[in-house]
């Protein structure tokens, strides 16, 4: 697969599996995560088409380091 970047449309992303947290309440509180190649890709459930942040699976797992501990929870409410 060719290297993506970020802003792509999400709906060029052929053949990707998204996958959404069991908490989203499948009407406004999703977002959607894709395994594209070596990277993963983060799109608003709200809008499929739109555009896609890219990640690097180290950039992600420093963000999920960071949320699990708490880093984030100011931003949440």
């Amino acid at each position: 697969m060719e290297e993506v970047s970020n802003g792509v449309g999400a709906g060029t992303l052929l053949g990707v599996r998204w996958v959404k947290a069991k908490a989203s309440d499948g009407l406004n509180d999703c977002i959607e995560l894709a395994t594209v190649g070596e990277s993963v890709a983060v799109r608003n459930s709200r809008d499929p088409e739109g555009p896609a942040l890219i990640f690097t699976r180290s950039e992600l797992a420093a963000f999920v380091d960071g949320a699990s501990k708490g880093e984030f929870n100011a931003m949440t409410v």
